[in-house]
């Protein structure tokens, strides 16, 4: 076949072996592939052979008497492999193609891919790889080439004859995968034989030593001899065990002693804690970029933690709740300033898990810098927004200058510290504190300043003018309203100017009014008692009692009490030190001796018909008066012993009272209703006076009286019908009177 356009010539063969000699068809006289025309020249010692008329020797050299000559192009890829070289300007040494010696007709071309020069590289615009569609160019139909490729007989008879230097079939797509995926099969298997001869020699080189990635309380230990990592622990690890444990439970941060806790360590149980080394490759891997916290293995000592730990919850976990709320101290050098400051709310919690507190601590106490305990909490209620709420909007304006109470002709001032005590603080129910003012602390400061624009009022009373009585007129009172003139405190208080209050006053009426004791009926004595035996002080003492209750009117169904109305005994009243007893015995004590007014009054009432509403004997027998009829006002350590009666008349009545040298007189004015007689009961149970020696002070010898039972009966006759009405009996144990020896 004859080329179309001239190629660059090969280098000439050696005169003594034949070559062929390939030249490329121009592009574009095929159909998409790159075709070649081929030469045999005749080898120099073949007789008769001739070349092809219509073949261009390219080789240089003279054709020789016999050619091996197959006629007809080879087309296609596998020849252009053999020849090494591609279509375009450039062109590359042909592989050397020889005749067999023993078989003229047979040519022999050397293997192409070992033999075959790189190719030149055409330009990209004159290369156009086969089965890639490019826009403008019309693509050649692939299959109809390989057709034709296959059905010509002189390629076949060709490559057949070539043996062993046959060209390799066309790199088709699915060639190409088979022969990726040889390749990919290739390098996975080499992959796996080398991780696996890898793996064995890292098994083999761990052998007898910790696994690698471990840690122990955050100390590396992985990979070394186990009697290493034990080393290696017991040096960075022992500074440590004499080190407090941090403790953190609820809202407190505290310190164990981990000596006197009883906490240690178990070096070697430590250390085989880490395990055996894994078999699992991906582990094995794996713990070259992780680290795995083994913790400790601890010898701890049971009941010296659990101790330590009920005693750190004692002491320093556990508290009660602190509930929100305002304190405040008092500046000094000032008159009654003060400072308000909050007091922060606080959970109550308690530690309830004492082992299992104990449990936790000796898992963590040496890997964790801090060993959080679980506690059983209660919060509170005002929260500290609430708190600093109340104190900066309330209280501190409230405290900060004295609120001034305008009264009737004199102020009373209420000092910071006065109103500060006043303050009262409980939760609002959303976290808030409410603010209270309790009125008492500021009357109990007012009350004195403005004592003087009160006016007491005056209880219509019964005064005697010789034998006979005539009412005293009553006059009202004037006294503060605390509940109206404190009401608007609250606002006053909180503000920054004009903190003044005016104080609001009522009337208030006598409880016996002038035209109520007219109607009493008070008119005749209905009971009337006199004792006798008073001297010194004891004298003074009754007279003074007699005075407070003299002319006093006890209506219809009211009761008398002594000591209600008296009061306290006190010297500001009058009264003096005296003997306890009337008699002159006992301790000196204010106001001793007034049980004889008492002994008189009961009587008084006793024979006027009225009800008994109370009273006490004396622990033993005094013989100035009746048996069982006698009553007392103080007891044995001074204390105070009352006495009562109940006016359970129509009518109202008056007591009157006075003392006359040694003897004291009671009356009882009314309307008389019965009459009135005593019994007096047979003595028994008789008990000797004890022998004791007497006081060091006022000491007064006396032969004592035995102790008796006895009894006294109280018989009323109505005036009118002269019949009896009831009789009432009380029975009295009198205990013996000592002897005193001085």
């Amino acid at each position: 076949m004859a080329d179309e356009h001239d190629w660059p010539e090969q280098d000439s063969e050696p005169a003594d072996q034949a070559a062929v000699t390939l030249h490329a068809q121009p592009p574009g006289t095929t159909d998409g592939l790159t075709p070649y025309s081929r030469d045999y020249p005749s080898a120099p010692d073949a007789p008769g052979g001739t070349a092809d008329p219509g073949t261009e020797n390219t080789a240089g050299t003279e054709a020789g008497p016999a050619t091996a000559h197959t006629p007809g192009p080879v087309h296609g890829p596998a020849l252009a492999d053999i020849r090494g070289e591609t279509s375009g300007p450039d062109t590359t040494r042909v592989p050397e193609v020889t005749v067999d010696p023993d078989h003229e007709d047979t040519v022999v071309i050397p293997d192409a891919v070992e033999t075959s020069v790189v190719p030149a590289i055409p330009d990209a615009d004159e290369m156009t790889a086969p089965g890639i569609e490019q826009p403008g160019i019309e693509q050649p139909d692939t299959e109809q080439a390989d057709t034709e490729q296959a059905d010509d007989p002189e390629l076949v008879d060709e490559l057949m004859a070539a043996g062993s230097g046959v060209a390799p079939p066309p790199a088709t797509p699915t060639r190409r995968l088979r022969r990726g995926v040889g390749v990919a099969l290739m390098i996975a298997g080499g992959t796996l034989a080398l991780l696996a001869v890898l793996y064995t020699a890292d098994l083999l080189l761990s052998v007898g030593r910790v696994p690698r990635g471990v840690t122990v309380a955050g100390v590396a230990v992985g990979g070394m001899k186990r009697a290493d990592a034990e080393q290696t622990l017991r040096r960075e690890l022992e500074p440590r065990l004499i080190e407090p444990v941090i403790i953190r439970g609820g809202d407190v941060t505290t310190q164990l002693d981990p000596v006197t806790a009883g906490l240690g360590l178990d070096w070697h149980g430590t250390v085989q804690r880490a395990g055996s080394q894994p078999l699992s490759p991906l582990t094995r891997l794996w713990s070259f970029f992780t680290t795995r916290e083994v913790g400790v293995v601890t010898s701890t000592r049971w009941p010296m933690l659990t101790r330590a730990v009920h005693e750190l919850a004692e002491s320093r976990l556990n508290h009660p709740m602190t509930e929100g709320g305002i304190g405040f101290t008092t500046i000094p050098g000032t008159d009654g300033e003060v400072s308000a400051f909050a007091i922060e709310p606080r959970q109550a919690q308690e530690l309830t898990d004492v082992e299992g507190a104990a449990r936790r601590i000796d898992e963590e106490w040496l890997g964790a810098p801090v060993v959080e305990l679980p506690l059983s909490t209660t919060p509170p209620k005002v929260t500290l927004a609430g708190v600093h709420a109340a104190l900066d909007r309330i209280v501190r304006p409230a405290v900060a200058e004295p609120v001034v109470v305008h009264g009737d002709g004199t102020d009373g001032v209420l000092r910071p510290r006065d109103v500060a005590n006043a303050l009262r603080f409980a939760p609002a129910g959303d976290g808030g504190l409410q603010v209270k003012v309790e009125q008492s602390p500021l009357r109990e400061a007012l009350a004195p300043q403005l004592a003087e624009t009160e006016r007491k009022g005056v209880n219509a009373k019964v005064v005697f003018t010789g034998d006979r009585p005539t009412v005293e007129p009553s006059t009202e009172g004037r006294v503060i309203d605390w509940a109206r003139t404190l009401a608007p405190f609250f606002e006053v208080a909180t503000r920054a100017e004009a903190r003044e209050l005016p104080v609001v006053y009522a009337t208030r009426q006598p409880e016996v009014t002038t035209e109520e004791a007219h109607a009493l009926g008070i008119h005749e004595v209905v009971g009337e008692f006199t004792t006798t035996g008073m001297v010194g002080e004891v004298a003074h003492n009754v007279a003074v009692l007699a005075e407070q209750v003299t002319g006093t009117i006890v209506r219809p169904g009211d009761t008398f009490s002594l000591d209600g109305h008296t009061g306290p005994r006190t010297a500001s009243q009058g009264y003096v030190v005296a003997p306890l007893h009337e008699d002159g015995t006992g301790p000196l004590v204010i106001g001793g001796g007034v049980g004889q007014f008492t002994t008189t009054l009961y009587n008084a009432m006793y024979f006027a018909g009225l009800k008994d509403a109370g009273h006490t004997e004396h622990p033993y027998y005094f013989d100035r008066y009746p048996v069982g009829r006698d009553a007392r006002s103080l007891d044995e350590d001074g204390s105070r012993v009352d006495m009562a009666f109940t006016n359970d008349a129509p009518t109202g009545v008056a007591i009157q009272a006075f003392a006359d040298g040694g003897s004291v007189t009671v009356r009882i004015w009314g309307t008389k209703r019965y009459r009135v007689e005593s019994a007096t009961g047979e003595r028994s149970g008789f008990e000797p006076p004890p022998v004791r020696r007497g006081p060091p002070d006022n000491c007064r010898p006396s032969l004592g009286t035995p102790g008796f039972t006895t009894s006294d009966t109280r018989v009323l006759y109505d005036l009118e019908s002269g019949a009896e009405v009831r009789r009432e009996t009380r029975s009295v144990r009198y205990g013996p009177k000592p002897m005193l020896v001085c």
